[in-house]
């Protein structure tokens, strides 16, 4: 299955489960890797014929500045169903890093992954 991805997407966002979280917010990042079959829009070279990935941006975007999730699994649950919208989309995966994660030991980033596709029509 071909891909699109969109990686490092920042947006600024309130959720956590602590309070200074939802008080302050911190910059989240997100990634998306979208599953399709790229060979029609390909041959036709027409935008119509795929999925428009700086549309989708924005919209993940406004997810996650226009929401609150206490759980950064429940956003990127969000995140996979808004990409799951796109007609074209069969799967995605998504991960949703939390750089500025309050812990109490020094990391790079805390991040959830998760997989989901679209059920076969029956």
């Amino acid at each position: 299955m071909d891909r699109i991805e969109i990686r490092g997407l920042r947006a600024f966002g309130r959720h956590g489960v602590l309070e200074s979280e939802k008080a302050k917010g911190q910059t989240f990042v997100i990634d998306l890797a979208l599953e399709l079959d790229l060979s029609r829009p390909a041959s036709t070279d027409l935008l119509a014929d795929t999925v428009d990935y700086g549309r989708l941006a924005e919209r993940v975007a406004g997810v996650v500045t226009g929401t609150h999730y206490d759980l950064i699994e429940a956003l990127a649950s969000r995140l996979a169903e808004l990409a799951l919208e796109e007609p074209a989309v069969r799967a995605v995966t998504v991960r949703v890093g939390k750089p500025e994660a309050p812990m109490d030991v020094q990391v790079d980033d805390v991040a959830v992954v998760l997989r989901r596709h679209r059920e076969p029509v029956q």
